[in-house]
């Protein structure tokens, strides 16, 4: 059998997939290249179904771990996955929590252990591409942090990855970006500020045109409804959301052999001859 390109993404959260990298898993599926999502943690300390956030007395975990789920299942095809695998770690949640002691946080996981259970998938999937955060985490999330951690390992006692890129935004588009959508009284999640001002422009190996696929990805955030932070992103008019969304940006991390052609494609400069 013919080799099939194939794409894995590792998120620490629903929501993430369709937030950071919506664009290349609509735009590789769409070449029939195999796209599949990692989700270490379930979410439920993100916002619940009545709205409380995952620090507030009368957040239920419970029911943002079920609702969380649903979400993630019909967000993931939308854009692209044919395949979700779940780690099943807990939400760690933010920096200071008293979950974040929880012996089945995500952040306390046992980074070799939890290396050697995705080398073991990227190899089943003969994976040539992975994708996950940078050492900070895009914005410092402790799980974030967790999932680069183990990626990172991962990728290395992996056979078969040839790349591994972080997304991230150019400081020339977030320095734009965030002022004007002030301006427009837009609120921005902690995703976006905590982000600070984003990467200098040199560290961006990949720059992946998505437009095509824009409102795809703005279908996928949506129905990720629970996370009403999100909400003001999703309703910005075509202009502001394709500022942001519109191209994806990608650090070069690893890479197996020395990389060529990927400026604007991933995959760019690999063969399977």
């Amino acid at each position: 059998m013919p080799h099939r390109p194939t794409l894995v993404c590792v998120h620490a959260h629903p929501d993430d997939e369709a937030l950071f990298t919506g664009g290349i898993s609509s735009l590789y599926a769409a070449r029939g290249y195999r796209c599949v999502l990692v989700t270490c943690t379930d979410g439920q300390y993100g916002i619940d179904p009545a709205g409380h956030p995952g620090d507030d007395p009368a957040h239920d975990a419970a029911a943002t771990r079920a609702a969380r789920a649903g979400e993630l299942v019909r967000a993931a095809s939308l854009v692209g996955f044919e395949r979700a695998v779940s780690l099943g770690f807990h939400d760690s949640g933010m920096v200071g929590w008293p979950q974040n002691e929880h012996p089945n946080a995500f952040v306390g996981s046992d980074v070799e252990r939890v290396a050697g259970t995705l080398a073991a998938l990227f190899d089943e999937l003969e994976a040539d591409v992975v994708v996950t955060y940078d050492e900070n985490g895009f914005y410092g999330h402790p799980d974030h942090i967790r999932a680069n951690q183990v990626t990172r390992a991962a990728v290395v006692r992996s056979s078969s990855v040839e790349r591994l890129y972080y997304p991230v935004v150019p400081e020339s588009v977030l320095s734009r970006f965030v002022p004007d959508a002030t301006a427009l009284e837009i609120f921005l999640p902690a995703w976006v500020l905590d982000a600070g001002i984003g990467v200098p422009d040199d560290r961006v190996a990949s720059r992946v045109d998505v437009r095509e696929y824009v409102e795809r990805k703005r279908a996928a955030i949506t129905t990720h409804a629970t996370q009403i932070d999100n909400a003001d992103l999703v309703a910005m008019d075509p202009a502001m959301f394709d500022a942001l969304f519109g191209t994806e940006y990608y650090q070069r991390a690893w890479s197996r052999h020395p990389a060529e052609g990927d400026a604007t494609d991933l995959f760019g400069g690999l063969s399977w001859d």
